[in-house]
Parts: structure tokens; sequence; C-alpha cells
């Protein structure tokens, strides 16, 4: 018999404050049953882990004890092939196929494509007198995945891409993203059907883009799984590289705009912190190397903090596959069991004054990885955290480099639902004005 801890009543009703007010929601749940809780789902039981050692349990139990939670839900976006699909074995082989790209020498060799990419789209968008700064990350975040996943130069290919990538984005809902009962075709109608759609149409330029990577393979990451073997010497099959290439796209696409747009906006409503950083940066000079900046310390406090005080994802779920004890509770198979990354990041006893914007935190102390986990933990985290971090502070670094930013909405945004992930109300309207180049020389 399965011992759930307290929570909320209620499926509809919890999944609806889940889906709209999850912040809100789950704080609350939270202040009422404690740090771990059972919120009872559209889709199942979930019990919520929010304090490191509850996360720590789960994260470094066995490999086996769980599998992917809500595959219904998210294998037809994500595709049955998808690394976040698959257990055991098969994540494990998939796991070491895909990993190497994401990290060391691999990754620091996209550092100038990244600011290239940046510096082109800050300056485009300075040529209006207002701005969105996550529209302007999230042209950057996708100009990278194009050109560093994909090998697509070519500007008229590139923004077909790039069209076909947003189309697909934003025909993903929330409810469509966690109500399995809407992904219906309809006969070629309804939400669902559109997506669909634009999965064919962004599959149709993928398979002309693998088949150049098979006959003039590059240094982009497509390139790298054509050419991959696994251990028995067997290539990714054509569905298995499509499947992974739009989870790459999901995971690292809007995540690093969202986690960028978060950065600036904070930055800029605290004149100590953004002073601060402009010193570190500018103490490179007016054109400074990609990967010095990646090296700096408190651009990388800053773009942590941003990481911690709202996280992309709010918790990381599981399905308990076998027998799990949680603390006193007994779980069986079949509970969903989630790592709450906002509670633990809320935690005023590892983070005084939780709701502050303070980048020090991260230079005071080290956090362990049960304290501090905007990527996730264990077997499964994200593969491409390293990546989206050294984006982030190129992006970010270059940026105040040359820019002057004003925020144009004095009230700090609020954390809206955005499909699967959070991000900044309104999007964080801004105005930029280019610094003036003697000034940096000076500095």
């Amino acid at each position: 018999m399965s011992h759930l801890p307290r929570g909320p009543q209620g499926r509809l009703l919890t999944t609806y404050q889940f889906l709209t007010r999850p912040l809100e929601f789950l704080s609350r749940c939270a202040a009422t049953y404690g740090d771990v809780f059972n919120m009872p789902m559209y889709n199942g039981d979930v019990v919520i882990a929010g304090s490191p050692a509850s996360v720590q349990d789960v994260m470094t139990a066995p490999p086996e004890t769980f599998v992917p939670y809500a595959v219904k839900s998210i294998a037809p976006l994500l595709g049955e092939h998808s690394l976040l699909m698959l257990s055991g074995e098969r994540h494990r082989r998939e796991r070491k196929l895909l990993t190497p790209p994401f990290h060391g020498d691999r990754m620091r060799a996209y550092a100038a494509a990244m600011a290239d990419v940046a510096a082109r789209r800050f300056a485009e968008a300075a040529r209006a007198p207002r701005a969105v700064a996550r529209e302007i990350t999230q042209a950057i975040s996708l100009d990278v995945i194009i050109r560093a996943v994909f090998g697509v130069e070519e500007p008229h290919r590139t923004r077909a891409f790039a069209r076909a990538v947003v189309a697909m984005g934003d025909a993903v809902t929330p409810a469509l993203a966690f109500l399995p009962i809407l992904q219906r075709e309809l006969g070629g109608f309804g939400p669902y059907a559109r997506f669909r759609r634009r999965v064919g149409d962004l599959e149709a330029l993928l398979r002309g883009q693998l088949e150049r990577a098979r006959a003039a393979p590059g240094d982009d990451i497509l390139s790298l799984l054509v050419s991959a073997r696994y251990e028995d010497g067997s290539a990714m099959s054509e569905r298995a590289i499509f499947d992974e290439l739009r989870t790459l796209l999901f995971a690292g696409h809007e995540t690093t705009a969202l986690a960028l747009a978060w950065a600036l906006d904070h930055a800029h409503r605290d004149p100590a912190v953004i002073a601060r950083l402009r010193d570190e940066i500018d103490a490179l000079g007016p054109e400074p190397d990609p990967e010095r900046l990646a090296a700096l310390p408190y651009l990388e406090a800053v773009c942590k903090e941003a990481l911690r005080l709202y996280p992309i994802a709010t918790e990381v779920p599981r399905l308990v596959a076998q027998p799990f004890r949680l603390g006193e509770h007994e779980l069986q198979p079949g509970t969903g069991v989630a790592p709450c990354v906002l509670l633990v990041h809320h935690r005023p006893d590892l983070y005084p004054e939780p709701l502050r914007f303070r980048p020090e935190r991260f230079l005071e102390r080290k956090f362990s990885p049960f304290e501090y986990l905007p990527f996730g933990g264990g077997n499964r985290r994200c593969i491409g955290a390293a990546f989206a971090l050294f984006e982030m502070k190129i992006v970010l670094g270059v940026a105040l480099s040359a820019w002057q930013f004003q925020l144009l909405d004095e009230r700090p945004p609020r954390p809206v639902r955005r499909n699967v992930t959070l991000g900044p109300s309104g999007g964080v309207p801004i105005a930029l004005r280019a610094r003036a180049r003697s000034a940096l020389r000076a500095a």
C-alpha cells in the first residue's frame, strides 16, 4: 500500500492552479504541508520533494528506481526516441553518445559564434526605440542552435529554420503539454493537428540538412550525431536523430532565452549589481574575448542567481518504477516524484532573503547539487547545462560591454507559464543605447 504524504485535494483544481500560478501554489503548499507533500494531478499523484535532503534521496537512488514521467503527454511532443523518454540501458547508451558535444573543447569552439550572433542581434534591436529582451534573447538562442546544432550557415536557410522552429514552439500550449487528452488530430483541426504540421515543416528542413551532414560533415552537433557510433558500432537512426534534435530545441532554445531575459531585468533593477558587473566586463576592454567573458566570476554569479530566483522549470519529475522510500513515505510504482527546484531555491535557510536578487551569494559559498539544481540532477541532469551557462555568460557579457539598457516597465515582471517553462510577463521591454567606446577604453 502506498503511503502518500498530505497535500491539496482535487485533481482538476490542483492541476489548474499548478498550470496557472505555479510559484504561488507550490509555495503555499510547502507552507501548509511541509517539505514533502503530494499533488494529486490530472495525470496521477506527484510527490513533491522540496528540501535538499529529500532531493538527495531522489537524485542518488539507483537509476532503475525511476522511469520518465508523463511519457504519454511528452512523447508526442518530443518523439519516442528522445533522451527524455528513455530509461535503463537505452537511456545510458544514448546519453553517453549525446553528452560530449556540449562540453570541453567542442563547446568552447562555439564561443565566437555566440558572441557574433549576440552582437548582431542587439545591434538590430537598438534601431528601434523599444525592444523586448525575451524576443532578442530568443533570436540569439535560436541562431546559436541553428548554427551550432544544425550546422546551418546560409542566411536564407537560417531564416527558414528560425521560422519553422518558432512556429513549432508557438504551437505548444501549456494545456497541450500537460493534458494528453488534447493530443488528438481531430481530422486536421485543433491545436495538436497544428503542432503536428509544424513538426512536419521542421523535419522537412532537417532532412535536407541531414543529407548535407552526411555528404560534407562539419563541426556542428548534427554532423557529430551522424558520425557517432554506439558501443556495438551501429549508428543512430534518422528517426532517433530527428527526435533528439527536437528535444534539444525544446530543452535548450527558449530556456536559455528566458534565463537571459530574467538576468537582464534583475541586473538592471539594482544599481550596485549593474555597476559591479560593468566594471568586471569593462576590464577586458572594448571588444572582450568571449572565452575570457565566460571566465568572469561575478558575471557567472549573476547568471546563476537569475537561474536560482526564477528557475525555468519549477520541478524535475520522475515516475517511481520500484518501491521507493522518501523520508517516512513508501512510494509505490506508478507514483510521480518531483524534486522541486523552485522550493529548494527559495529556502531562507539556504538563501537568506530568497526573493532578493543577490549574485554575491554564489561568490560567498558553494552550493551542493541538492541545494542548487536549475538543470535537474542525478543521471537525468540536463546534458546541455554547461553549454547553456556558457552561452548565457557570453551573450550577457557582449550585451553589457556594448550597450546601455533602460527598463521600460517600472514594475518587476511576474513569472508566467509559457508551455512547460516559466518566463517574465511582458518579456522585459527595454531601450538600448550604444556605450561610448572611449569610455570603455579608459575603463
